[in-house]
């Protein structure tokens, strides 16, 4: 999909595109009307829109022994997910990149560490990795986290070769998407199905989850092509990021592996007698509580150096502090904020928070009842339920409220039995930074009688890089067809459109805010009507742009934006 579409309004009639197509095309999706103007009030201005339906999103699911429900339950639930991006109105192109919290411990000598490298393979084909050995008897989660959700028939499921923006040669990707209708999967097979077998990760990973430090790497591997990651993330992409594990965050500083070491000083260690480390020292090393003993009136995220003391700076912090991957995250918003300024990073977790979470107070921080417990993690559990125990997230939280869009909750409770309304809402929030191409100028209505929506007078073309340089080409108008037969509006009562003879794109013009035209093709999307324009653009495509397309639309602007743009 192009990057983004720059609009560029001009006074004067400009010859439309479609009039170069056959006349049942006609120039737009309403006949045009020559209409004369005050040549003193014409005027110029260039307006950048982002156009592309493009969103990226990571998932970072926790692999570690006590995560056999919770993967089963994300997977089964996951159609949530799917059903907001492919809304008919939102019709998103996305990939799905998968990694584990894995990124390797000193005392996680027997797990193969992912290192945020994205990993695409079915969870029937590794039944072994849903096997905990760090209880007796073992811990078998197979069943629950894999077959239940993943038919037998996709043992072998892989993606089918396709080529990226900066790697033309076809070849198998360690992601899911679907770009402009077409997925990377074998035929009959959608992207839940997908998901529900790639997801699942299994229980045999490192207990010393570093589900931050997993996300920082991955992302940073994108950009370099001998990974797996890369070219996942495309510049202008809406990126989501979501992060799931019940623990508590373990981004260890690789220097002050000994904070695990039995023959250290056990400086974070809860019980200095126990026999092994435990991720308590994952909280005791990069959490301050204020309050207690017992109960505590707060927690929050500190750096420690490897004696305990807290206000360490960055470099002497046993845990990497949560400000580097906030930086990380900040500095790719602000790249994209260049183009389009309203366009946010969308960051959500499905960790140790309570059901009904809204607010950091929310969350309980008190010691456990559970002597086990309290040796284990150094807390007592954020959530309970019949489904799982989880740690408070503080690292997590701190790093997600940074990404909160208008003060709503991203963090969804990792407790709960069904994840449906946590995938959803953050499916929504991802929705939501797809913005709409308003024309954010007051065009000119070419028929001042049809008093309901205006009959713009507008071109378009996209401008594709090439060997000898930027090449332009029209971009003709869709076609309008009642029972298959080409057809226009007003008058006529449209069922669908489709691509003019030859076309692999066309743009269609939506300029109806109140439902008067009794279709449902030209209407104006909510945010743009409710701004006031009178005017968007809908492109459509049957095959992905090539990498560095932009689309450039002209139109007739209105020299009374008092009367065609009342609510400006």
């Amino acid at each position: 999909m192009p990057r983004s579409i720059a609009l560029v309004p001009r006074v004067g009639l400009l010859a439309c595109v479609g009039a170069v197509l056959p006349g049942l095309l006609g120039c737009l999706d309403h006949p045009l009307k020559p209409v004369e103007y005050d040549k003193a009030q014409e005027e110029s201005q260039t307006i950048v829109l982002t156009v592309d339906k493009d969103v990226d999103i990571l998932f970072v699911i926790d692999n570690s022994g006590s995560m056999g429900e919770e993967q089963g339950t994300l997977a089964a639930n996951f159609s949530k997910f799917i059903e907001v991006l492919e809304q008919e109105d939102v019709d998103a192109n996305y990939r799905i990149g998968i990694t584990t919290t894995d990124n390797g411990n000193p005392q996680c000598n027997g797990t193969t560490p992912e290192g945020g490298k994205l990993r695409l393979s079915s969870c029937r084909s590794r039944p072994s990795e849903f096997t905990w050995k760090g209880t007796t008897p073992f811990t078998e989660k197979f069943d629950e986290a894999c077959a239940a959700v993943c038919p037998e028939e996709l043992s072998d499921l892989e993606t089918v070769p396709t080529a990226t923006d900066n790697d033309p040669t076809p070849r198998p990707r360690a992601w899911i998407e679907r770009i402009e209708g077409q997925t990377n999967l074998p035929d009959g097979v959608t992207t839940t199905q997908a998901f529900q077998c790639f997801g699942p990760q299994g229980i045999d990973g490192c207990g010393f989850e570093a589900p931050l430090e997993s996300m920082w790497k991955s992302l940073l591997l994108m950009e370099q092509s001998n990974a797996p990651n890369f070219d996942f993330r495309r510049p202008n992409a809406v990126l989501g990021v979501v992060l799931v594990t019940d623990e508590a965050d373990c981004s260890l500083a690789p220097d002050y592996g000994t904070i695990f070491d039995p023959k250290g000083d056990r400086t974070f260690w809860s019980d200095p007698n126990a026999p092994n480390p435990t991720s308590a020292i994952c909280w005791n090393a990069g959490v301050a509580c204020e309050g207690g003993p017992g109960t505590y009136t707060s927690c929050d995220p500190v750096n420690k150096d490897v004696a305990g003391n807290a206000g360490a700076s960055d470099e002497e912090a046993v845990l990497f502090p949560v400000s580097r991957y906030i930086d990380l995250l900040q500095s790719i918003e602000d790249a994209q904020q260049v183009d389009t300024p309203d366009r946010q990073v969308v960051v959500a977790g499905i960790v140790g928070v309570p059901n009904d979470y809204r607010d950091p107070s929310d969350i309980e921080y008190k010691d456990a009842s559970d002597p086990t417990f309290q040796r284990n993690y150094g807390i007592g559990p954020g959530c309970t339920s019949a489904a799982a125990e989880a740690v408070p997230p503080v690292r997590i939280r701190d790093f997600a409220r940074a990404f909160e869009i208008d003060g709503e909750p991203n963090l969804f409770s990792i407790c709960n039995d069904d994840y449906s309304d946590a995938l959803e809402t953050i499916a929504e929030i991802l929705r939501d930074q797809i913005q709409p191409a308003c024309m954010e100028q007051c065009v000119a209505d070419t028929d001042p009688s049809t008093d309901d929506y205006v009959e713009p007078l507008c071109s378009v073309e996209e401008v594709v890089p090439g060997d000898g340089g930027l090449v332009r080409r029209p971009i003709p108008a869709c076609v309008l067809t009642c029972g298959g037969t080409p057809c226009v509006l007003p008058g006529d009562d449209p069922d669908g459109w489709a691509f003019p003879s030859g076309a692999t794109a066309c743009y269609r013009l939506l300029v109806d805010k109140d439902g008067v035209t009794g279709t449902t093709l030209d209407d104006m999307s909510d945010l743009c009507s409710q701004a006031g324009w009178n005017l968007e653009f809908r492109l459509e495509r049957s095959a992905p742009a090539p990498g560095g397309t932009s689309v450039q639309a002209t139109c007739q602007l209105s020299q009374a934006p008092e009367v065609d743009c009342p609510n400006l």
